[in-house]
């Protein structure tokens, strides 16, 4: 008999690992213990040495599926003639959060076993909203500290009765050391006013049934919810949420529901159906393909205002599960929060924020302890792109080469941060846009308790390197080194550092704005790069931007800036003749200012970027000049744009003390030329996502005759756009590149943290 010690390292506490490691060893008739130790898991097993043998191989195997194997450590085998006891699961021992090893688990949605008893009207657990085993139920949202046990949770307030007792103790249970396991008689209730349980969700049905707007306590916060095809309700929601274009999300029973509403791909059905049940955006039918059995379309035009995409997601708890069952409707499901401030997770808070919102409450007293918005996805092929990394996915920890403590503070617009250290990044839930100081405090907040929880003392806190961002003041304040990196490498960077890259890349940035190192707004960006430095290589040429933040809101100032005062480099800019049905249009005082304004040069910071000319050219083609929220103008301009088909638009590529520049001027005049032909804005969106393609192809295989290297890495917020993304791989690819995006790492500024943090811990590295 051989005698084996083992330590787990990775998301082993929280998922149920504990119970598989007792149930393999006894299934093997092996000797010995387990037990929670700070945030991993070790044990000792004895045995005949081919089941031990069997046994350390299903560790890395056999784990439940919520559980994440990092790292497996065996200590050398010692004979014993003897070994007795069985093999059983022992108390959990605390440890010093200063060495804590463990990963925190994501919130897991309703698994199909605890959906069937929920439906099952002889399971005492039929109809109860808080269902939960050791496959879903809430983990990040109502951990206290590590080892995680139930006294160390949210949960610790409601005593087990005497049957859930019994299932938790219990090897053979699915329930075993199951920590949010609850049921109607010993967990949380649920309430609506002075009803509970069944009345009080009955009430909020029907509220919601006859066009009104409640407020859902969901796993991470609060929730507002209304009939998805009632217009007259979703319009009030936009009023009284003060969001008066951007989409919403819509909840749906099932994959057949999802089906009949959009087309869904094998990889987009397992998404949907995965623990972490994010938003998924996704083409909708056409509209005779897409009525319910009504003969009506279930889903409001105000839901997704002229665009051909929809956000869906399935049930992610019991409670939605009885709610979308009492309604029997699919559901607007948005976040909890008016515009702009983060998602409200605290009672009190709730009350007093959405009382203006809601026409009532449907709440329940289990505290949720950390703010976890829902997290958005979608696919290009079987490529993931990450739009918000936050509930289900986050604080999952992602690869990242740290060996030393290390944080990235983020940037200021869709805002999160980064922990790393030992080989991993915690990358942070999505904070939203750092403006209010709500959202700031949610920041500092969030930051305090993961930094606890992970036990990462950062030796060196990384920033971008503009001095207006409240990420980069926050860094400033702490007493630790403070490293400044440029913000379109940590775009880059972040992808690379998802991939593994290790040497030198190429990084193509497309955003809207970020400052460059020297001083100028930069967003069309081609760079050398690996992760502890870069040089330009290539851009996109220059635009006024007049009023600065205000052109970003009013994209028809955008454009104005693009025809009155883009840069020389050679093209004429467009003729009066052409340019006079875009003014035409918009208000003469205005344009008479801008004109000013560009020709005196005041207050016309000059921008690299291609998310404002996304902007511009959306403005030109009449489809947004004022936008109501952050990235609308691009995102209109890719529905726009659909699948046509189209000629590309005329470009040039140019060579500028020693940098390849595109040369905006020429497009924009070509585009202006077709318009006033009669080409239609569909097909002239179209050419001009074709055109950006050719011209990032250019730029590329520019840079790679001067001798850059053929990965290439593709980060910034304009490769959400799947049809830029689309059209830019297969360009790349030709040119026998090696074309890599982010998946897990959210492309947009919500990477910008986790690139920062690669970037320090390289240049940490590079030190030593």
């Amino acid at each position: 008999m051989i005698v084996r010690r083992f330590r787990v390292y990775g998301t082993v506490q929280g998922v149920g690992f504990r119970p598989f490691v007792y149930r393999t060893a006894a299934a093997l008739g092996l000797h010995g213990w387990v037990v929670n130790v700070n945030g991993h898991v070790e044990g000792e097993v004895a045995g005949e040495p081919g089941l031990v043998e069997a046994f350390t191989a299903r560790l890395r195997t056999d784990t439940p599926v919520l559980a994440r194997v990092r790292e497996l450590r065996l200590a050398p085998d010692s004979w014993a003639p003897v070994y007795t006891g069985g093999f059983r699961v022992r108390g959990s021992v605390p440890g010093s959060a200063a060495v804590r090893s463990g990963d925190i688990p994501a919130d897991a949605a309703i698994c199909a076993t605890c959906l069937s008893e929920l439906e099952d009207p002889g399971d005492r657990r039929h109809r109860y909203p808080f269902i939960a085993c050791t496959d879903c139920g809430p983990r990040a949202t109502v951990v206290e500290d590590l080892p995680y046990d139930r006294t160390r949770t949210a949960m610790r307030r409601f005593p087990l009765c005497g049957d859930c007792a019994a299932e938790y103790a219990d090897p053979a249970d699915r329930r075993f050391h199951a920590e949010p396991i609850a049921c109607p008689a010993c967990g949380p209730q649920l309430a609506w006013e002075d009803l509970r349980g069944e009345e009080a969700l009955r009430s909020a049905a029907g509220t919601v049934t006859e066009g009104g707007i409640i407020a859902l306590k969901g796993l991470g916060g609060y929730q507002l919810v209304c009939d998805a095809g009632q217009s007259l309700a979703v319009a009030e929601l936009r009023r009284r949420k003060r969001r008066p274009a951007k989409p919403f999300a819509v909840m749906v029973r099932d994959l057949g529901a999802a089906a009949r509403l959009a087309r869904i791909t094998g990889t987009e059905r397992k998404a949907l159906t995965s623990p972490a049940r994010p938003v998924i955006l996704l083409d909708r039918h056409d509209r005779r393909d897409r009525h319910d059995r009504r003969g009506a379309d279930p889903i409001a035009k105000t839901v997704h205002p002229r665009l051909r995409r929809i956000g869906l997601f399935l049930p992610t708890t019991g409670l939605h599960h009885l709610l979308l069952d009492a309604v029997d409707r699919p559901l607007v499901v948005t976040s909890g929060n008016l515009h702009d401030e983060p998602i409200a997770f605290e009672d009190a808070e709730a009350r007093r924020t959405l009382a203006p919102v809601a026409d009532g409450f449907l709440t329940h007293d289990r505290p949720i302890l950390a703010r976890y918005d829902d997290s958005v996805t979608q696919y290009s092929g079987r490529t993931r792109i990450t739009v918000r990394r936050a509930r289900g996915l986050a604080p999952t920890p992602l690869p990242l080469p740290a060996r030393e403590p290390v944080a990235g503070a983020g940037a200021q617009l869709k805002h999160t941060f980064t922990l790393a250290a030992d080989g991993r990044a915690h990358l942070g839930p999505h904070t939203g846009d750092l403006a209010e100081v709500a959202t700031y405090d949610a920041f500092r907040t969030s930051y305090s308790r993961l930094r606890r929880l992970t036990g990462i003392e950062p030796v060196a806190i990384a920033h971008d390197l503009h001095p207006g961002y409240l990420s980069t003041q926050w860094a400033r304040e702490q007493r630790v080194r403070r490293i400044p990196v440029q913000h379109h490498h940590a775009h880059v960077a972040a992808c690379a550092a998802e991939h593994g890259v290790r040497g030198t890349f190429l990084g193509v940035a497309y955003d809207g704005l970020g400052l460059g190192d020297d001083g100028t707004l930069w967003g069309g960006e081609i760079l050398v790069a690996d992760l502890r430095g870069y040089r330009r290589a290539g851009r996109f040429g220059t635009a006024p931007l007049p009023g600065g933040e205000a052109a970003v809101r009013h994209p028809s100032r955008t454009a104005l800036g693009h025809l009155l005062g883009g840069e020389p480099l050679g093209s004429p800019r467009p003729y009066p003749w052409l340019t006079r049905s875009f003014t035409d249009r918009l208000d003469p005082a205005e344009v008479a200012a801008v004109r000013t304004m560009v020709a005196r040069d005041v207050n016309c910071p000059r921008a690299s970027s291609a998310g404002r000319l996304f902007d511009a050219v959306a403005s030109l083609l009449g489809l947004c000049d004022e936008a109501g929220y952050e990235g609308e103008a691009a995102v209109l301009l890719e529905a726009a744009a659909g699948d046509e088909d189209a000629a590309p638009l005329d470009h040039r590529v140019v060579r500028v003390h020693g940098l390849w520049v595109y040369d905006c001027a020429s497009t924009l005049a070509d585009l202006l030329a077709r318009q006033l032909d009669g080409e239609d804005a569909p097909r002239l969106a179209a050419a001009f996502h074709l055109t950006l393609a050719d011209v990032t192809a250019e730029l590329v295989g520019r840079a790679v005759e001067d001798g850059a290297p053929r990965t290439v890495c593709l980060g910034g917020g304009c490769f959400v756009n799947r049809r830029l993304l689309r059209e830019v791989r297969p360009r790349l690819r030709a040119l026998g590149c090696r074309v890599l995006v982010g998946g897990q790492v959210p492309v947009g500024d919500g990477g910008i943290s986790y690139g920062q943090a690669a970037v320090a811990a390289a240049r940490l590295a590079e030190e030593r």
